[in-house]
């Protein structure tokens, strides 16, 4: 098993930048693909990104397409997503998740972190 921590969120203005990472115990982060997702107040939890258990390949929604980006360093246990040019409607709490196999876009992970809380003010 694999527990994951976010860390990183907070109130930033529009245009703003904030990375989040997601700090792995457990098992080595190395055993799974990676994702991001968002779950803003009365919506469905999102997709964000994805990125393969040794960081070869990633894929994006498209409103986070040139702006956010998701990294792993496998020798820290840890995953990131570097978020750029942060709108308003970036405002959601983002959740990393970890799975086994092959990266998916659905929610379909095995373990989850507790959640961030970001806010991007206009």
């Amino acid at each position: 098993q694999v527990q994951l921590v976010e860390s990183g969120g907070g109130l930033v203005q529009a245009g703003g930048s904030l990375r989040l990472s997601c700090a792995a115990s457990g098992r080595a982060l190395s055993h799974y693909a990676m994702g991001w997702f968002r779950q803003a107040p009365g919506k469905e939890r999102e997709f964000v990104a994805v990125i393969t258990w040794n960081g070869g390949s990633t894929q994006y929604t498209d409103s986070v397409k040139g702006r956010f980006t998701i990294s792993r360093d496998n020798a820290k246990n840890t995953g990131y997503l570097q978020m750029n040019s942060l709108k308003p409607e970036d405002t959601a709490v983002y959740y990393c998740a970890a799975k086994t196999g092959l990266m998916t876009t659905t929610t379909s992970y095995n373990y989850w972190g507790q959640g961030t809380q970001v806010t991007v003010s206009s």
